[in-house]
């Protein structure tokens, strides 16, 4: 019985080497074909990564030098090298660089920094997240314009209780009531962000505040007078 056993063994093993033989005879290009696509596939796709994080290490540095010009108020070097970011660099870097440059321009033309602000709001290419911090940035540049109209509408759609800016916007709109002298307003607003249970613990002190300040009425500030100055000393 063993040996009928070991008979049959070799029998199967030979049949499978004949199959084995059989199909690669007949596939063998097409699985050389395979395995030289699959290689150069892996290797493809870690040069692109690689390739990939050096691009982002460049830009990085980049951005690092653009942000130090900046700072140090070199506002023609500053902007040729976020433009540089602007035009060819990842994604990501493209993004902070026009929200730098942006915030860059508000203290030297607050007009031209609000529409920079309007054009990442109307790209629809960014998240819903920065789009509204875009809007955000800009209304807070105009909420002190002749005609703040605009963006007191842009800061109620942001005060929606799902927006993820509401209690900035909340804050704004109703310290921009109670700068009009419009209490009833500016109670609401600040009672929205008393009953909101995300409020910020230090947004939340704030409107306590505010809220005193719209319980006593309208707020006139005067100007402080200066103090006389002492006289000089007597000398003999």
């Amino acid at each position: 019985m063993a040996e009928n056993n070991e008979f049959f063994r070799e029998v199967e093993e030979d049949y499978r080497r004949d199959q084995i033989a059989a199909i690669w005879k007949r596939y063998s290009v097409l699985i050389i074909a395979a395995a030289v696509l699959l290689t150069a596939g892996v290797g493809g796709w870690r040069y692109w990564q690689h390739a990939q994080l050096v691009r982002a290490e460049q830009a990085s540095e980049q951005f690092d030098k653009a942000t130090k010009l900046a700072t140090a108020g070199n506002d023609a070097e500053a902007d040729k090298a976020f433009a540089a970011l602007r035009s060819d660099s990842p994604s990501g870097y493209k993004i902070l660089a026009r929200f730098r440059t942006a915030a860059d321009l508000s203290k030297r033309d607050a007009a031209a920094s609000a529409a920079e602000y309007d054009k990442l709001a109307a790209d629809t290419s960014l998240g819903d997240g920065l789009r509204d911090l875009a809007r955000l940035r800009s209304a807070l540049i105009r909420i002190d314009a002749a005609d703040p109209s605009a963006a007191l509408t842009s800061l109620q759609g942001l005060a929606a209780p799902t927006g993820t800016f509401r209690h900035t916007a909340r804050e704004m709109l109703g310290l921009a009531a109670l700068k009009k002298g419009d209490s009833e307003a500016a109670g609401r607003w600040f009672d929205q962000i008393a009953g909101d249970a995300e409020t910020p613990q230090s947004l939340r002190q704030r409107v306590e505040v505010y809220e005193a300040l719209v319980s006593g009425g309208t707020v006139t500030v005067t100007e402080a007078k200066p103090e006389l100055a002492a006289p000089p000393p007597m000398t003999r």
